[in-house]
């Protein structure tokens, strides 16, 4: 298998006047295609940090990440908005949806910035695909936390990401929505074959990976790479 994140001693430091706070420090690791990954840790331990530095939202203070073969910190902002929208999905745990457009027209945007063709046939499947075709024409407000949360998925998955990074995608959904994210998400990469990447403080999700990464003080305290089961494809999303 292939490579598909090299995380090169990746270290993060922010400045305000004459204070630093060093918040990520020495990071290293790398996963494979197909991979399923957890990064877990204490409130304020580096997480969503290392999430955004690994997927393009923000540039590190030292060190390298390299995705799908590209190096993030060699490349402008634009050239890095060119590679997520190439090879990268995202999730967050407030949906992000854009609240004047509909389900059907939030899943459109990134297969409109790409060109693509029959954008409204490949969103709708989409949706289709998430439970929410007959919810195509709702706008965000006019929707549940867990189905806006799985229109997020649909958008995130329009784009055919070669890897996805999810910061608590089920942190404000309630047990039952939750667990049908869960199953989506672990369906959508066995299926698409992307690598998925999860910050979560849900360790019963976190060990449903593959591989989890513990994080205390913006150090790697631990890299547990046993496999872990993983939901059966049978099971209804």
């Amino acid at each position: 298998m292939s490579t598909i994140l090299d995380v090169q001693n990746l270290s993060k430091t922010y400045h305000s006047g004459q204070h630093h706070l060093t918040v990520l420090e020495g990071v290293n690791f790398s996963l494979q295609a197909g991979d399923t990954f957890s990064i877990v840790g204490p409130s304020g331990s580096g997480k969503t940090t290392l999430l955004g530095l690994c997927a393009g939202l923000d540039r590190s203070t030292s060190g390298s990440v390299i995705l799908n073969g590209i190096r993030l910190d060699e490349l402008s902002e634009d050239e890095r908005a060119q590679v997520r929208n190439q090879y990268v999905g995202f999730i967050f745990q407030n949906f992000q949806l854009i609240p004047t457009l509909t389900a059907l027209e939030n899943v459109m945007v990134p297969l409109e910035l790409r060109g693509e063709r029959n954008v409204q046939k490949q969103a709708m499947e989409l949706l289709g695909r998430v439970g929410l075709a007959e919810r195509h024409d709702h706008y965000p407000t006019q929707l549940s936390g867990g189905e806006q949360q799985r229109v997020s998925l649909a958008r995130a998955f329009s784009n055919r990401p070669s890897i996805l990074f999810a910061d608590e995608p089920t942190g404000n959904l309630d047990e039952e929505t939750g667990e049908r994210v869960e199953r989506l998400l672990f369906d959508l990469n066995r299926e698409a074959g992307t690598t998925l990447v999860l910050v979560t403080h849900d360790m019963e999700l976190a060990e449903k990976t593959q591989r989890i990464i513990r994080i205390k003080g913006g150090h790697i305290v631990s890299d547990t790479g046993a496999p872990a089961a993983i939901p059966s494809p049978d099971q209804e999303a």
